[in-house]
């Protein structure tokens, strides 16, 4: 039947189409603006989420913060005359953001190569990546687990590795990576860790595959990470439909204190909130999971990037945790030990203070519902002005970012050992 053969050659040249549509940046501006006082602070507050021709890569919590826009050519007019209308100091960062995404130099790995030889010399899509989590589980069948940590609105599976050395009752720790799309960095250091857990001959690492449990999710917000690799590379949310906006900030999304503050209510926003408490069915369903292994985890560690911060909670609030020292003594040891092979400085604190308010958090979640007394979250290189866009790491940084936050993990539950919480 030649209509129909025509048809289905229209629908795959649409298909073909959709899959190819990747957003670019040419000649976008990239300004960096600073609100001196509250009123400005609102006047920036109200432009995020307003339009998604402004694309905030900073959150809008903090007078005297920068806060960095990436704007598209024909929204550049009005911006300007907004901020100089609110008399909020602005300087320009890029002319086109394209072109200073591409000269940092990510290097993916060709589709489908994973099984071959996995590495972390480049960067891997998600199938890849589950892929070789697959193969581990084979090659390891008395040490390594596939866990479900969760299902997407697209239906894919948060996949995970529990690793285990013995039968017996171990301490536990749970890493969650990826929740934020487009911090690739933050995957890739997960599975490096992974990795080391199952091979290295280093003593220090040895004890912690040894002495505990390991639940790893390297991919919390897998239908995001997809996008990031065929359609926007800035891209940070789930992909759940909001009327004519997409996604919700799975990390500002957790049942604790959710929305009281640095989050959005717009659907535009990169910061949105979603419009529940767990509306989104990622943290919803990993929620659920690691409420499944309550008692089981002592200390609950996320990855994020950018800005090389090491932060504890809260976020929703000033007030501090009731084992204050007790965080402050690990975060001294952690810090310390992330300069000693590259000289990487990190800083941090309380996330409130460090970095920024923000509320529905899944490091405050896990302390604050789940009795998980140690709870913390790394962000991990480079530091905020190596590059026009710190969520663009080189692949040849992806070693190294990921031996330095082993190097502070391993001193990290050192601490937390000394001070009584593994027993």
């Amino acid at each position: 039947n030649k209509s129909l053969l025509l048809a289905l050659l229209g629908l795959l040249a649409t298909f073909g189409l959709s899959q190819a549509e990747r957003v670019r940046y040419d000649n976008y501006r990239m300004y960096k603006a600073n609100a001196e006082n509250v009123d400005q602070l609102a006047v920036l507050k109200d432009l995020e989420g307003s339009s998604d021709s402004i694309i905030f890569l900073d959150g809008v919590h903090i007078v005297g913060a920068d806060v960095q826009m990436v704007v598209a050519p024909h929204k550049v007019p009005d911006l300007l005359a907004v901020l100089g209308r609110a008399e909020i100091k602005y300087e320009l960062k890029s002319k086109d953001f394209q072109k200073s995404m591409d000269e940092v130099e990510e290097k993916v790995a060709i589709k489908g190569r994973a099984a071959e030889d996995y590495n972390w010399a480049q960067y891997y899509e998600l199938d890849d990546t589950y892929t070789w989590m697959r193969n581990l589980a084979t090659k390891y069948p008395h040490v390594v687990t596939l866990v479900e940590g969760g299902k997407t609105y697209q239906g894919r599976s948060i996949l995970g590795v529990k690793i285990s050395k013995s039968q017996s009752e171990k301490p536990g720790i749970f890493l969650e990576a990826g929740i934020h799309a487009r911090e690739w960095i933050n995957s890739a250091a997960a599975t490096y860790i992974i990795n080391q857990l199952l091979t290295s001959n280093v003593d220090s690492i040895k004890q912690l595959a040894d002495n505990y449990n390991w639940y790893v999710i390297p991919h919390a917000n897998p239908d995001g990470f997809v996008y990031t690799h065929t359609n926007d590379r800035m891209w940070r949310k789930t992909r759940t439909p909001y009327g004519s906006c997409f996604g919700a900030d799975p990390n500002r999304n957790w049942g604790f204190h959710w929305n009281e503050v640095g989050a959005s209510n717009s659907a535009c926003a990169d910061t949105y909130a979603g419009p529940s408490a767990f509306s989104e069915i990622e943290t919803l369903s990993l929620s659920n999971y690691i409420a499944s292994l309550k008692g089981k985890i002592q200390l609950y560690v996320s990855f994020h990037a950018f800005s090389q911060y090491l932060l504890y909670p809260y976020g929703h609030t000033k007030s501090l945790p009731d084992n204050i020292k007790d965080f402050q003594q690990v975060f001294k040891a952690a810090v310390s030990a992330i300069s000693k092979r590259y000289n990487t400085k990190y800083t941090g604190g309380n996330i409130y203070d460090a970095i920024y308010p923000a509320a529905g958090a899944s490091v405050d979640w896990a302390y604050g519902t789940q009795d998980v007394r140690m709870s913390s979250c790394y962000e991990l290189r480079p530091k905020s002005n190596s590059y026009v866009t710190g969520f663009k790491l080189p692949a040849n940084q992806i070693v190294p970012a990921s031996e330095e936050v082993l190097d502070s993990i391993i001193a990290m539950v050192g601490e937390v050992k000394k001070l009584g919480y593994f027993d």
